[in-house]
């Protein structure tokens, strides 16, 4: 993505003003949980649980000297933004010149310019004072926010520092590459390459070649030798996508590679060392695959040293929101920050996502292109139908005449103009519907035909009638 930064956890010292609630509003969607402190005690307080300090400088930098010789007391560091006066340009370099990680305008509250300050740090941050071994930094590509997430974080960053194989299960669409990323940025390895392979994309033919790599004239076509991912990805990692669809006899292949850590190319007879992290991640049952004889045993063995469970999205609510404000900061083109408001949100969060990290990001795109003043309502969240099918099944609601729950004048043309693209769309949408229950027998029929689920066609008339309701009023 350029990625925005995922909520960082700053402290905000400003002797002049307070922070207000829209500006934190702003702050939280530029990817920054701002926390205010009023004295430099309370800063030395929460200073050990900041990821970065926001501070005010007026007519000098005397602040940002007194900060970091507290720092520098109790053996911590942290980066550190200023916040100027657009006129006191002079302060401004000797913030720089004083260690700062960033200088902003006091007056500048965009998205684009915070994301920028706030990805400063991360490549500028110094290492604590003290002895101890310094703990790895989290990627800031990524949103781990709920407790569940906060608890696989850390155990992921442990397990990066072992050389040791990983296996991640999780559902499709959870985060799995994500966290692949972050073992890899976590890690001695992190200046090396990442190379990924879904196993699942590639016809089987290519896969050994792509993995493993052939020499001039292995077969018709091998006009030059090629280095496959293997060699690629030397000191650093390989991630493996959905490995349970790799052909079982490539399996084999993969298995010694794992034991022996060398591997000979097509065509060729000359063992190549590897020095090479794999990461393995799976949707699938595996030890079902192994009963059906689909995966090896013992490669399962030897790709599961360690194994992560990435939770699916409905089990770490706490990273919902976040989600979605990092989303909606990267589409933010014009540099205008989008608004979710309350009753969004909490549809948001009640939801089940049955699509986890994948769905989410399309309902927010199909908010973005449906909004049109940047603030998201309950009306511009378009879920996927799939995910009321479980919750019908369990209802099972009683069969009834929808007809009588349709406007009763009929709508044979189009909104007029002036009515804006929304309400030509809902009108276009409810001749479909209203044609589709004259011509079928019943609700379950007419919502196959429409291609949506019975749950939704309930919905949509229900918001038809109120909407006709509405014209009916004001015409």
């Amino acid at each position: 993505m350029s990625s925005p930064s995922i909520p960082q956890r700053g402290l905000w010292l400003d002797p002049f003003r307070a922070l207000g609630t829209a500006e934190q509003a702003q702050l939280a969607v530029a990817g920054l949980q701002a926390r205010v402190v009023t004295t430099l005690d309370e800063l030395q307080e929460l200073l050990s649980d900041a990821d970065c300090l926001v501070i005010r400088l007026a007519g000098s930098v005397d602040l940002l000297r007194e900060v970091q010789a507290l720092m520098k007391s109790v053996a911590c560091q942290c980066p550190v933004i200023c916040r100027v006066e657009r006129k006191s340009l002079e302060i401004a370099v000797a913030a720089m010149h004083e260690g700062a990680c960033h200088v902003l305008d006091l007056d500048d509250w965009s998205a684009a310019q915070w994301q920028i300050a706030l990805a400063r740090p991360q490549a500028k941050s110094l290492k604590p004072v003290q002895a101890a071994p310094a703990r790895p930094a989290a990627s800031r590509s990524v949103v781990y926010v709920d407790p569940a997430s906060r608890n696989l974080l850390a155990l992921a960053q442990r397990v990066a520092q072992a050389n040791v194989t990983v296996l991640l299960e999780g559902p499709t669409g959870s985060g799995k590459e994500v966290l692949a990323r972050v073992l890899h940025e976590s890690s001695p390895a992190a200046s090396g390459p990442f190379i990924g392979l879904n196993c699942a994309a590639i016809p089987e033919l290519m896969i050994e070649d792509m993995l493993f790599g052939h020499e001039k004239g292995a077969f018709t076509g091998a006009l030059k030798e090629h280095k496959g991912l293997f060699e690629q990805a030397q000191g650093g990692t390989l991630f493996l996508d959905e490995i349970t669809e790799m052909p079982i006899h490539l399996q084999a292949k993969l298995l010694r590679v794992l034991q022996e850590r060398t591997l000979v190319r097509l065509g060729g007879d000359r063992l190549v060392s590897l020095d090479v992290r794999v990461i393995a991640a799976t949707n699938k049952n595996l030890a079902e695959a192994i009963l059906q004889r689909e995966f090896r045993e013992d490669l399962y063995f030897r790709l599961s040293t360690f194994k992560l469970r990435v939770p699916a999205l409905q089990q770490r609510p706490g990273d919902i929101l976040p989600l979605v404000a990092r989303l909606l900061a990267r589409h933010a083109a014009d540099g205008q920050p989008y608004r979710v408001n309350a009753e969004a949100q909490a549809q948001l969060l009640a939801y089940a996502w049955p699509g986890n990290v994948r769905e989410l990001e399309n309902v927010v795109l199909r908010a973005i292109v449906i909004c049109s003043d940047h603030l998201i309502t309950h009306e511009h969240l378009m879920f996927d139908d799939n995910a009321a099918l479980p919750v019908l099944a369990a209802a099972a609601p009683v069969e009834a005449d929808l007809s009588s729950l349709l406007p009763q004048q009929p709508i044979d043309a189009l909104a007029p103009i002036g009515a804006g693209l929304q309400a030509n769309v809902k009108c276009s949408e409810q001749r479909l519907i209203q044609a589709a229950l004259e011509t079928t027998q019943s609700r379950d029929a007419a919502a196959k035909k429409l291609g949506i689920s019975p749950r939704t066609l309930r919905y949509k008339m229900a918001k038809f009638r109120s909407y006709s309701q509405g014209l009916a009023l004001t015409s």
